[in-house]
């Protein structure tokens, strides 16, 4: 017997539907399987995030690497690692959201276009 927190209802015995919001689009209705436990951050690896540096009247904080490209809807996204934060924060964000990080961007590009060639060889 399986004890669930969080927003779902039940489809029978081996499957849930998720109640997650409307911009999340993925199917709702998966396998019981499929659903892990969330393991938090053990609390001495917890780490005081940043404040954020203000730039032009903005919040922001730094970028420490670009770990994935995709494309969404046509819009390039980028799956961002803030620095002084752990895996759990890293967020996708277009290249609006980045203008500050243009080196970061530049260097992902080189690397993935390196990696690209190195897969076709």
């Amino acid at each position: 017997m399986f004890k669930c927190t969080g927003d779902f209802s039940a489809w029978g015995s081996y499957n849930i539907e998720l109640e997650l919001p409307s911009t999340v689009k993925i199917h709702l209705v998966v396998n019981i399987s499929r659903i892990r436990r969330y393991i938090g951050q053990v609390e001495e690896q917890r780490k005081k995030q940043p404040a954020p540096v203000v730039i032009k009247g903005e919040e922001e904080w730094e970028v420490e690497r670009i770990l994935n490209k995709q494309q969404i809807r046509g819009k390039d996204k980028y799956l961002v690692r803030w620095k002084g934060f752990m895996a759990e924060s890293d967020t996708w964000e277009g290249k609006e959201n980045l203008e500050n990080a243009k080196e970061v961007i530049e260097e992902y590009e080189r690397e993935y276009k390196r990696d690209m060639e190195d897969v076709r060889k």
